[in-house]
């Protein structure tokens, strides 16, 4: 018995078979990572560039963003079409579809240069939007493409494809290898499935440290060591949650039902829509003193950190935040939610420090961002990972938990079904509509 076992062993390391494929597999999570590593780069410094034009000449960068958007959109729907919106609904639409060719319109190489360019120039030009979600498009689609390199066969193989890739990029996107691994069993395929465990971990681990020897080892949002200070200031948990889950519930089913309002106008006019919510965004943006603009990133890790006074706060923020984010996604532009609602839900938080300042304000945006996020994406295991691994901050654990579960409970009664699980099947309706029209009229 244990003869034979040896040998099997030995004709599972030595087959050649199965080195092409370990080295085809460690190449395409390598690649993510290099990509999503090249992502955040360049994401960063769109970001900045509009923000910097912003303070230089407001004017122009109030100009830039109508027109930008407008030209992002004829791009979007001449060259790149499948890269709109956050990306995720795409990887998730793509486990469900069984069609090869199908498929392959929403998982390409293409697709994901596309993805990291039009997501690039949408914050070059001042719109709310985040990198992650289209991170994990890109790595599901990396993934799926070296599925000719791959001597495997059937709808399981694919899907473990599929998920592997999109946790590597959410990993990679965030360096919360954790993340990576939870959210795409919590959100992607929505059951854990044992076979695809493995797969999961070896992509995260190569993505994620390949995005590391990069851009080097780094907690999104620095380092806090805030903690609640008495039983009393567990109040905040109770207001974070109801707060978030009512506020998160509400984006979502906002952003649902314009989606599917405006989708005959996104189909037909898709560069005047574009323009339109383009004037839309600059006006909000000068309302805010361009604060709405981009990914949100600076102005929550300084609630984060607790790197500003809370009387310096614009309480008006998280909601011109939110709309910002909602026009910005109703435009038709790839872009994500991730990193936008995380910026909504710090200033949030940080508005009720003005009402009870025995909580620190670090505090209140950890725990806004927790109930927010939750809200929108109603996932709160993901939730309570991806902010722990972000903030590297223990003590917070179960507050954070708690705030989490509390929201996802507010969230529910709101929005009924999850959004990307939402978007995700109209998102193959309209595939299979548009298959359907092609043949009617060949």
């Amino acid at each position: 018995m244990i003869k034979k076992q040896f040998r099997r062993t030995r004709r599972h390391l030595l087959s050649m078979r199965k080195w092409k494929l370990r080295l085809a597999f460690w190449s395409s999570a390598t690649l993510i990572g290099l990509a999503a590593a090249a992502f955040a780069m360049f994401s960063n410094h769109a970001d900045h560039f509009y923000h910097s034009l912003y303070k230089e000449s407001p004017w122009l960068a109030l100009t830039l963003t109508p027109v930008g958007l407008a030209l992002i959109a004829y791009i979007t729907k001449r060259f790149f079409p499948g890269t709109e919106g956050s990306g995720i609904p795409q990887a998730v639409a793509a486990l469900s579809i069984k069609e090869k060719h199908l498929r392959a319109r929403v998982l390409s190489i293409r697709i994901a240069i596309g993805k990291i360019f039009l997501t690039t120039a949408g914050l070059m030009c001042g719109a709310s939007i985040g990198r992650e979600g289209p991170t994990v498009h890109i790595g599901a689609a990396i993934m799926y493409s070296f599925r000719h390199a791959f001597p495997i066969r059937g709808q399981h193989a694919f899907r473990a494809m599929i998920l592997a890739g999109g946790a590597a990029g959410i990993s990679a996107a965030f360096n919360t290898p954790l993340a990576g691994i939870i959210f795409a069993i919590e959100e992607m395929s929505r059951s854990y499935e044992h076979r695809t465990s493995g797969t999961l971990l070896i992509a995260v681990v190569i993505s994620g440290l390949t995005a590391l020897i990069i851009l080097g080892n780094y907690t999104y949002f620095g380092s806090t060591d805030v903690s609640l200070p008495d039983a009393t200031a567990w109040l905040a948990v109770l207001i974070c949650g109801v707060a978030g889950g009512l506020l998160g519930g509400s984006f979502s089913t906002l952003l649902i039902f314009g989606q599917r309002r405006i989708l005959p106008l996104l189909t037909s006019q898709p560069v005047l829509l574009a323009f339109g919510c383009g004037l839309l965004l600059s006006f909000i943006g000068w309302l805010s003193d361009g604060q709405t603009y981009g990914t949100g990133y600076e102005e929550a890790k300084l609630l984060v950190t607790g790197s500003v006074a809370s009387e310096d706060i614009n309480t008006a923020f998280p909601f011109l935040k939110l709309l910002a984010t909602t026009i910005s996604y109703w435009s038709g532009i790839p872009g994500g939610i991730f990193a936008p609602s995380l910026a909504v839900g710090a200033g949030m938080g940080a508005d009720f420090a003005h009402w009870i300042p025995v909580v620190p304000l670090s505090a209140w945006a950890i725990l806004g961002m927790a109930g927010y996020f939750t809200g929108v994406v109603q996932t709160p295991i993901t939730a309570l990972v991806i902010i722990m691994e972000m903030t590297n901050n223990p003590s917070m654990l179960l507050p954070i938990m708690a705030t989490a579960l509390i929201a996802n409970v507010i969230s529910r009664q709101i929005c009924t079904k999850p959004i990307y699980q939402t978007l995700a099947e109209s998102f193959i309706e309209n595939l299979y509509r548009t298959e359907a029209d092609k043949k009617a009229k060949t």
